[in-house]
């Protein structure tokens, strides 16, 4: 299997950092081919701007517009074609990072505004009465997986269902299903690491473990049974769950089928 894991932490010694390597150093051994996109140590950019989009005509930078252009005219900075690449390389991507004010880091975030480009992750597909578009189980993405190993400094209970910082699934909602379905992507349960800056070494032994078995069955795991935009649960053009799925409940867990 082809993996590609995006990393994101600014310092190699950290926790991440060995959990990096005991990852890459695992999936070779059972002879997976890994890339590594280390965003800190490639001095991403995290800034998506007109600098992005060389060959654009002087004037208004827009984003979408521009994105689409330099994608189709294949005029998009080497960077962002490079990591394009790696992903249509890959079967399986893990987007690991630490949980910094309840999201990604910003490096990270700035890796999806510019990779994700107009043609390449959005705008793809038919937009109709009856369609809108390949996204939301469709794209790209589609006969991909990917999954988050996730490290907080939290305990567990701090992001349960009534948890004082929110239940953990809500909070990787916007990444899980905006960033990683909306492409396509099979998207499989988040790896998240709970109190990581108390951890003792016999409490890494136990991450390592739990880590190895979700990386020995990122084939054979059951992904998240997010709601598919483009068959029948959803109204189109609104974009709305139909009336009659849930009609008395909202939020995050109305666009995840019950198992």
């Amino acid at each position: 299997m082809n993996i590609l894991l995006v990393y994101a932490h600014p310092e190699p010694q950290s926790l991440n950092g060995a959990l990096r390597d005991f990852a890459v150093s695992h999936l070779q051994q059972v002879g997976h081919q890994v890339q590594v996109s280390d965003l800190y140590a490639m001095n991403w950019k995290a800034t998506l701007d007109s600098r992005d989009f060389p060959a654009r005509q002087p004037g208004r930078f827009d984003a979408s517009l521009d994105s689409a252009v330099a994608f189709k005219d294949d005029t998009q900075n080497a960077d962002i074609k490079a990591e394009q690449q790696k992903l249509l390389w890959a079967d399986t991507v893990i987007f690991q990072f630490p949980l910094w004010w309840f999201s990604m880091p910003a490096i990270m975030k700035g890796w999806f505004d510019r990779v994700y480009a107009h043609g390449f992750a959005y705008g793809v597909g038919e937009f109709s009465d009856s369609r809108w578009g390949d996204r939301y189980g469709e794209g790209v993405m589609t006969g991909k997986r990917a999954m988050l190993l996730v490290t907080t400094g939290g305990w567990d209970s701090h992001y349960s269902s009534r948890g004082i910082n929110g239940p953990i699934d809500d909070l990787l909602f916007p990444i899980q299903h905006g960033c990683l379905f909306y492409p396509g992507f099979s998207v499989l349960p988040p790896l998240v690491l709970y109190r990581v800056q108390k951890m003792q070494p016999s409490a890494f032994t136990e991450a390592c473990q739990q880590l190895a078995q979700r990386l020995d069955t990122l084939a054979t795991t059951t992904p998240i049974p997010f709601r598919r935009q483009n068959f029948g649960d959803y109204q189109i053009p609104a974009m709305t769950l139909r009336d009659d799925i849930l009609p008395e409940q909202g939020g995050f867990a109305v666009h995840v089928r019950e198992s």
